[in-house]
């Protein structure tokens, strides 16, 4: 799917995770945030994470995202929350950015860990920018049962992409990492976070009946519909982890 295609689906959108505003405010709880803690979140999307824990803590930080449209929207709510001189929002690839060695408290990527080609590679690309005893964040799906076999195209995976809530030990420690605290999305945080896109698509497609990605759009709208119901909802569960490193 391109890039345009989630700008548009998730334009209504805060967060861009099946998250709500609680389980964000609940996740920076659990991190123990105090006021100057550095920050680095790789694909921050709209930056939701980086403005409101700055907003409630203090804390300052760096998002990297692709999607121009995101970030303007990011830097939008860090200036409405009056925030935004705490908060730098970097346009780019956040596999390739190059942070300071050490330089952040919490280094985070939450729901992107294809930046590193699955999990382990993620987890030990963000390790170097964290400093000491800091923590990291990783949002990842995992199986609440195993699905048929047509559920991985929906998923745009494969059955060794995502393991169950219990097979995601042995990942975080083979990247080293020892597992702290989690927060998981629960069914009304994915029907929120789904089920709000499909209007979006809708008043969207209504509105741009001549727009060139119109028929593309449709089978997209069509597809996300039917894979929630499906397959994501009954089967695929997602939760952010917070962890440190070993050793």
């Amino acid at each position: 799917m391109s890039l345009r295609f989630h700008e548009i689906a998730e334009s209504s959108h805060r967060i861009l995770n099946p998250f709500s505003e609680a389980k964000l405010a609940l996740l920076g709880e659990l991190c123990r945030l105090r006021p100057g803690a550095r920050i680095l979140d790789l694909a921050c999307g709209k930056g939701e994470l980086l403005a409101s824990w700055s907003a409630r803590w203090g804390t300052r930080g760096t998002g990297v995202d692709l999607s121009e449209v995101f970030l303007a929207a990011a830097r939008e709510r860090a200036a409405e929350l009056r925030v935004a001189d705490r908060i730098e929002f970097v346009q780019g690839d956040a596999a390739a950015y190059g942070a300071e060695p050490g330089g952040f408290d919490l280094v985070s990527c939450i729901g992107a860990t294809w930046i590193g080609d699955g999990l382990v590679g993620t987890l030990e690309l963000m390790k170097p920018a964290l400093a000491p005893d800091g923590l990291l964040l990783v949002g990842e799906p995992f199986l609440h049962a195993e699905p048929p076999a047509e559920a991985y195209a929906d998923f745009g995976a494969t059955p060794e992409t995502f393991t169950t809530l219990p097979g995601l030990l042995p990942r975080f420690e083979e990247a080293g990492c020892e597992l702290l605290e989690m927060v998981l999305a629960d069914p009304d945080s994915w029907d929120r976070y789904e089920a709000a896109q499909w209007r979006t698509l809708s008043d969207w497609l209504r509105a741009n009946p001549d727009d060139p990605d119109t028929p593309a759009l449709h089978r997209y709208l069509a597809e996300r519909r039917h894979g929630h119901l499906a397959y994501r909802r009954p089967y695929l569960g997602w939760g952010v982890f917070v962890l440190r490193p070993t050793g």
